[in-house]
């Protein structure tokens, strides 16, 4: 019988991994964007699973925003599909990285689809 693992951050990193698992394989030609999210930050990236690198970046850090909420999950998610959007980027698969698609994900998924990526 399989054991079971009652710490949260384990059971997220275990989410996390068995999803990105998943996603490379069916959108192996579109690029990642991958959501990290902390008690003090929220962070943005777009990666090409092919080359192994960072296309674009973005979080509360880069915009000097003050706290951790929707509202600034919502400017990082503006910035990131901008940046994409920029530089011809437009269909990416969304790596919620084990984390629930709820309040700050669900709004920098919203906002980054409003300003024109398609996931």
């Amino acid at each position: 019988m399989k054991q079971q693992n009652v710490n949260r951050k384990a059971q997220r990193t275990l989410r996390h991994k068995r999803i990105t698992k998943h996603l490379k394989t069916i959108g192996n030609t579109k690029p990642r964007l991958v959501v990290s999210r902390s008690n003090a930050n929220i962070v943005a990236q777009i990666v090409d699973d092919q080359t192994g690198k960072t296309l674009f970046s973005s979080s509360t850090l880069q915009l000097k925003l003050k706290g951790n909420n929707i509202k600034n999950a919502t400017l990082v998610g503006e910035d990131i599909a901008k940046k994409a959007v920029a530089n011809k980027v437009t269909a990416v698969v969304f790596d919620r990285g084990g984390n629930k698609y709820h309040g700050k994900i669900k709004a920098l998924a919203d906002a980054a689809r409003a300003n024109g990526l398609k996931f």
